[in-house]
């Protein structure tokens, strides 16, 4: 056993003073659907309803052995390593200090001050993640607190890497496959380096969200590299930039190993699994589902661990996952149409609608003197290829339209 292995076994085993092992669930579904052995590693389901916790935790601990006196912590988040610093914070009998941005939803500063208990204050600022980093670092320096990284740190990487303890002693067995999600590269880093030491051979896929393929740039540009633009919606793993740290563990990893999951697909998946399993994931914890289609000749006949890292879902955001599953399936598509003003145009539209067409937006705006008129339109239907039918039926019948569904400016101000 190498010196990283023996460590990481000893961080599962203080952690049982806060939690038993996440369950490892062979999944049927999934299993049958691929043709394969497909098990779910529901890190969904720690105290703080992701993995995050491991890590905070480890590192606070083998922090309060080097240095007893040190008991002010301080992070920088909007969500899960807030919540996992929180609670780690709470068990020590430590003081935190969590920086989150103004713009943070109501609901996750709540849960993070419930975890924390009175051992936790939340300081709201600046109106982007930069800023508030900024100012929780400068908060360390005056204070002399110890800031307590989300991924780019060895202990924290050590505590993620508890998930491949449990899921090693959990099957049994090595797995064939571990498909693990990605942001900062912490739990991947953790995750590979035990089980490469502890049981060579098994193969890994890397999923990141396409609007943030943090890790995907730090192999080609052969370091870590910030990305100019990430798209917020996977917030678990939306991340600019890879750590160090685990690129330092991660940089032999082959790219085409490294799969990126778009996010209103992410949206489809996050359905399914709460539709037909009842799980609820959050968008980061359903990025190693997500990919299996994409992996599908390569799992076949194999045992296949995914890892869930987080179910830290607000349930107000389910309209929205809906709206994109829906869009990115192709069963609902908004239009911008040039109609006559005159008496009946309408009435003429409707009538082009199948039987399983449904307007679930309708704006229409009326000029005068004008002969024609916009309308904004959304509709829903049954099966994709109803639109084919109906865009023939405008266009038979002159009707100018646009489709703006995969317009993201005009969207982001009509939709």
């Amino acid at each position: 056993m190498t010196d990283f292995a023996h460590s990481v076994r000893d961080a599962a085993a203080a952690l049982r003073d806060l939690f038993e092992p996440t369950p490892l669930q062979r999944n049927d579904h999934l299993s049958a659907r691929f043709g394969a052995d497909i098990w779910l590693k529901r890190e969904d389901l720690t105290p703080v309803r992701s993995y995050k916790l491991r890590g905070a935790f480890n590192a606070m601990r083998k922090l309060r052995v080097a240095q007893p006196d040190q008991r002010q912590f301080v992070c920088a988040s909007a969500g899960n390593h807030a919540q996992g610093m929180a609670y780690a914070c709470r068990h020590f009998g430590v003081r935190g200090t969590i920086f989150m941005p103004v713009t943070t939803p109501q609901q996750k500063i709540d849960k993070t001050r419930t975890f924390g208990g009175g051992a936790v204050e939340i300081v709201l600022t600046g109106d982007y993640f930069d800023q508030t980093l900024a100012a929780a670092k400068a908060y360390c320096t005056r204070q002399g607190a110890h800031f307590l990284a989300p991924f780019d740190d060895a202990d924290v990487i050590e505590g993620q890497a508890t998930v491949a303890v449990e899921l090693l002693d959990q099957l049994g067995r090595a797995p064939d496959m571990v498909v693990i999600p990605v942001g900062g590269g912490g739990l991947a880093a953790g995750v590979t380096g035990y089980l490469n030491a502890e049981a060579p051979g098994i193969a890994y896929r890397f999923v990141e969200p396409l609007g943030g393929t943090s890790m995907a740039a730090a192999l080609a540009a052969g370091a870590p590299a910030t990305l100019p633009r990430v798209n917020s919606f996977v917030d678990g793993a939306a991340v600019a930039r890879l750590g160090d740290l685990p690129f330092a563990a991660l940089r032999g990893v082959a790219p085409s190993h490294v799969l990126a999951a778009p996010e209103d697909r992410i949206c489809i998946t996050m359905l399914e699994m709460l539709n037909v399993e009842g799980i609820v994931l959050e968008p980061a914890g359903a990025l190693s589902i997500d990919v299996l289609p994409d992996l599908a000749g390569q799992i076949r006949g194999k045992t296949v661990v995914c890892i869930t890292s987080g179910g830290n879902f607000d349930f107000e955001r389910l309209p929205e996952v809906r709206e994109r599953a829906m869009r990115f399936a192709g069963k609902k598509k908004y239009f911008l149409l040039r109609l006559p003003q005159r008496p009946g145009a309408l009435r003429e539209f409707l009538t082009m609608l199948g039987p399983d067409d449904d307007i679930a937006r309708f704006e229409y705006l009326k000029k005068s003197a004008r002969n024609f008129g916009s309308v904004l339109i959304g509709i829903e239907t049954s099966r994709p290829e109803n639109f084919i039918t109906l865009l023939a039926r405008l266009d038979a019948a002159a009707i100018v339209w646009r489709d703006i569904t995969g317009d993201e400016t005009l969207a982001e101000f009509l939709i």
